[in-house]
This record gives C-alpha cells, structure tokens and sequence, in this order.
C-alpha cells in the first residue's frame, strides 16, 4: 500500500436553506462494509490521535465538525490531508500509518471502519511498521 491509494471522496450533498444533508450507503460510496464506527472528540489543543497503521483494518476518517490534519506514512512517502467539510472522507487503506493532529476547538472525528476493534490488528511501534513495509507485507 502507499499513501498514494488514499483518496478524498465526496459524499452525496442535498442542499436546502434550512440546513445541509449528507449521508453515506457502504460499498456505494465507500469501497467497504461497515463493521465498526468511532469517534474522535474534545482533543486537548496541541495533541495528537492515531500514531499507528492497520494490519487489515481501512477506514474512511471523517471531520462532522471542526478541522483537523491527517499525516499519512507509508514508510517511503508521506501525506499530509487538511479535512474540514462533513461532506468529504479520507478513505485510508490498510497498513498505511496515520496519525491526527492540528485539531480545532470542537472537532469531531468520525470514522468508519471494514474491521471490528482488535488489538492484534494494531502496529504501534513505528520501526515494526517499517520493517513490515520492507517485507512487502
């Protein structure tokens, strides 16, 4: 995987003075089934979330409120995507190391995930990361 297969997607928008609409079906306009959703919230100015890669799991990283940055590594290259529409998702593929950062006052992250919590499918140590990715794995 590189940070290159990562890709913005922009979700169906029904627009109406009275307020804004946007939803999202899976394996329509995401390229999963959903198995799993969280939510990032009341970051502390200056932190940061994430700091590791997926073994199996993808994700589509949403920003339902606020701004925030996501820093994409795939070992070799590195990404930087500014999110700050409800309407746009970061669809991160696996094995791609990412971590959160530059949030604003009252972001929200959302995400969707292909993959129920396991820890097992947690990479959170950087140079285990680059090893694997050196591997091919």
């Amino acid at each position: 995987m590189s940070v290159y297969d990562a890709s913005l997607i922009q979700f169906p928008q029904i627009l109406d003075i009275r307020g804004n609409l946007t939803f999202i079906e899976q394996e329509r306009h995401i390229p999963f089934k959903i198995a799993r959703v969280y939510w990032i919230y009341d970051v502390p100015g200056g932190e940061q979330r994430g700091e590791h890669a997926f073994r199996d799991q993808e994700e589509v990283i949403i920003a339902l409120s606020g701004s925030f940055d996501v820093f994409l590594d795939d070992g070799n290259a590195q990404k930087i995507v500014h999110l700050n529409r409800a309407y746009h998702g970061l669809y991160v593929p696996r094995m791609i190391w990412r971590r959160m950062q530059n949030f604003s006052t009252n972001a929200v992250a959302y995400v969707l995930a292909n993959y129920p919590f396991t820890t097992g499918d947690y990479i959170r140590d950087y140079r285990e990361y680059k090893a694997l990715m050196q591997e091919g794995k």
